[in-house]
């Protein structure tokens, strides 16, 4: 990790987290509206100016007929219609486009500058091979949902979103050491237990994302409309008999993707007790006492989202809820960590 701290790209790499977290939220927005699939070519320079015309638009909507979406699910759809869908994933390419610019623009100045040492330049590259990894497992996404079903890969899917927050989790963990410093990286620092617990609930909330990305790529969230019970029962029968239930079956994701939730409202009160225990600073403490407020709300919004039967608002606010939580998990092993360095 670096050892350099600047403002000016701590600044920098606050707002292009923030960048990603819209990219991702916008991303959620253009799945729950079907819009994904409108646009069947990845043009990164001639697709940045949409369609100008009626005859460059009938041939663009001529190329989406084509597609299984068209065929088995939109067959009555009007070219209206279909500008409005086209142009929801036109903008989703067109951040992810600005959000590419604003990463290697200021890097590379910054880099010039020398405001980052080369020999720091590692983390920074790491991003932008993040990014570009993203972008491209973003249409090889959109290609598993054209050629013979109406729908990408759930797994594809999820890999793009894990591969977002690894870049957001990167970007927010430099731009927390040009903030609060970098902790140091020593193999002596031992890794105090509220440090533990808290890596343990990050890795307890990447799962979780995880079965949400299938989730969604699934539609399993329109399994069933009823909370508590699925199909009137707490544990429906079939769920369980083969692990590939676990990966393969919408029912069984959806399950689980309910249920693992409150094992972090369990976990992060567990954090809370052990760093008031040990009287950690105040603003931790604080912090953790809103942490366990978001949590509840996280799973209230999932509760919500599948009694309206996937509410695009609801939805995405439970997505974007999702994202926060990941951040401050960052946040907090960050400030534990550098912590740890002190007391150790």
């Amino acid at each position: 990790m670096p050892k350099t701290k600047n403002t000016a790209v701590m600044n920098w790499l606050f707002i292009f987290t923030a960048i990603v977290a819209l990219l991702v939220v916008f991303g959620g927005f253009v799945r729950l509206t079907r819009s994904g699939l409108s646009i069947v070519e990845w043009n990164p320079i001639s697709g940045v100016i949409p369609p100008i015309g009626q005859q460059a638009w009938q041939e663009e909507f001529a190329k989406y007929q084509d597609t299984p979406e068209y065929q088995q699910i939109n067959t009555s759809m009007t070219l209206p219609e279909y500008q409005f869908i086209f142009y929801m994933e036109w903008i989703h390419r067109i951040i992810a486009r600005l959000a590419g610019l604003f990463y290697a623009i200021p890097v590379f100045y910054f880099l010039f500058k020398k405001t980052i040492p080369i020999k720091e330049f590692g983390v920074y590259f790491a991003m932008g091979i993040l990014f570009i990894a993203q972008a491209f497992m973003g249409w090889y996404m959109v290609a598993s949902g054209l050629a013979d079903r109406p729908a990408v890969s759930h797994f594809r899917l999820t890999i793009h979103l894990l591969f977002a927050l690894s870049l957001l989790a990167l970007s927010l963990w430099t731009s927390l050491g040009h903030k609060y410093g970098f902790p140091e990286k020593n193999k002596k620092t031992k890794w105090s237990l509220p440090s533990k617990l808290t890596a343990w609930s990050m890795a307890l909330l990447i799962l979780q994302i995880s079965y949400g990305g299938m989730t969604a790529g699934l539609k399993a969230g329109h399994v069933s409309d009823t909370w508590p019970l699925m199909f009137g029962k707490w544990i429906p029968p079939n769920l369980f008999n083969s692990w590939i239930n676990l990966f393969e079956t919408p029912q069984t994701i959806v399950f689980v993707h309910r249920w693992l939730a409150w094992l972090g409202l369990i976990a992060v009160p567990v954090v809370y007790y052990f760093v008031k225990k040990q009287n950690y600073p105040q603003d931790i403490q604080k912090g953790l006492i809103w942490l366990i407020g978001i949590v509840a709300l996280q799973i209230t919004l999932g509760v919500l989202t599948i009694l309206s039967y996937v509410n695009i608002g609801i939805a995405l606010t439970h997505q974007a809820n999702a994202l926060a939580l990941f951040a401050l998990a960052i946040y907090f092993i960050h400030r534990f960590r550098a912590l740890d360095a002190i007391r150790n």
